[in-house]
C-alpha cells in the first residue's frame, strides 16, 4: 500500500495525535480514568491490532494489552508466526470504563456514544499507520472498525474489504478466552489462532 506520510511526518502526526488524546474531553470517560492509553507500535506497520478499551492494567501502565488479555494476544499471535512488534496495537476507546466495587475495578463496556467520541483518534491512528490489515479483537472494536455492528460468529474467519481500501479481520477479544469454562478453552484459543493465521501473509 502507498504511504502518503514518510517516517518523520508519521512520527511528528502520531505524537501530536498521542498529546491531543491526552487532554480529550469528548466523552466523560476521562473523569475517572487514570488516563488516555494511546496505541503504539512501529509507524509502519502493516498490521494493526484494535480491541475494546484500555483495562486496569492498561489505564495504571498507559500502555495496550499489558495485562492478562494482553498475555493471550501475545500468545495467539506468536502460535500464528506473527511477531507483536510487527503490529501497531491500539483500542476503539481509550479510556478505561469501570465501576468500583470496594477496591476492585469491574470493567464496564463502551456504549455507542463512547465509541463515536473515539472515532476521531482511530481515524488519525489510521491515517498515519496505513495497516494492510485491521483486526478488530472483539464486538466493539468491529463497530470502530467497520462503522456498525458485525457479529463476530457470522464474520470471523475471513478476510473483509474496508472502505479506505485496506482489509479487515475480525475475531474475539483475548480477554473472551480468560472468561471461558476451562473444558472449552482450548478449543476457543485455537479458533483464536486460525483467526490470526489469516493476517500472516500481510506481515
Amino acid at each position: 500500500m502507498n504511504r502518503s506520510l514518510d517516517k518523520h511526518e508519521a512520527l511528528a502526526e502520531w505524537e501530536a495525535a498521542r498529546e491531543a488524546a491526552r487532554s480529550c474531553r469528548a466523552c466523560d470517560l476521562w473523569r475517572a480514568a487514570t488516563q488516555t492509553v494511546f496505541g503504539e507500535g512501529p509507524l509502519n506497520a502493516p498490521l494493526m491490532l484494535v480491541g475494546e478499551q484500555p483495562g486496569d492494567k492498561e489505564d495504571i501502565a498507559g500502555k495496550p494489552f499489558v495485562g492478562p488479555a494482553g498475555r493471550i494476544l501475545d500468545q495467539g499471535l506468536a502460535e500464528a508466526g506473527i511477531a507483536r512488534d510487527k503490529t501497531y496495537v491500539t483500542n476503539a476507546v481509550k479510556h478505561f470504563k469501570f465501576a468500583r466495587r470496594g477496591k476492585i475495578r469491574l470493567h464496564q463496556k463502551p456504549d455507542t456514544a463512547e465509541i463515536r467520541a473515539c472515532n476521531s483518534w482511530f481515524a488519525r491512528e489510521k491515517t498515519i499507520i496505513r495497516p494492510a490489515l485491521v483486526i478488530a479483537l472483539g464486538a466493539t472494536a468491529a463497530r470502530a472498525v467497520f462503522g456498525k455492528a458485525m457479529p463476530i460468529g457470522r464474520n470471523r474467519g475471513r478476510v473483509i474489504d474496508l472502505e479506505t481500501g485496506s482489509k479487515g479481520l475480525i475475531t474475539v477479544h483475548p480477554s473472551y478466552l480468560l472468561r471461558v469454562e476451562d473444558d472449552d478453552r482450548a478449543h476457543e484459543f485455537a479458533l483464536f489462532v486460525a483467526d490470526l493465521r489469516l493476517a500472516a501473509p500481510f506481515v
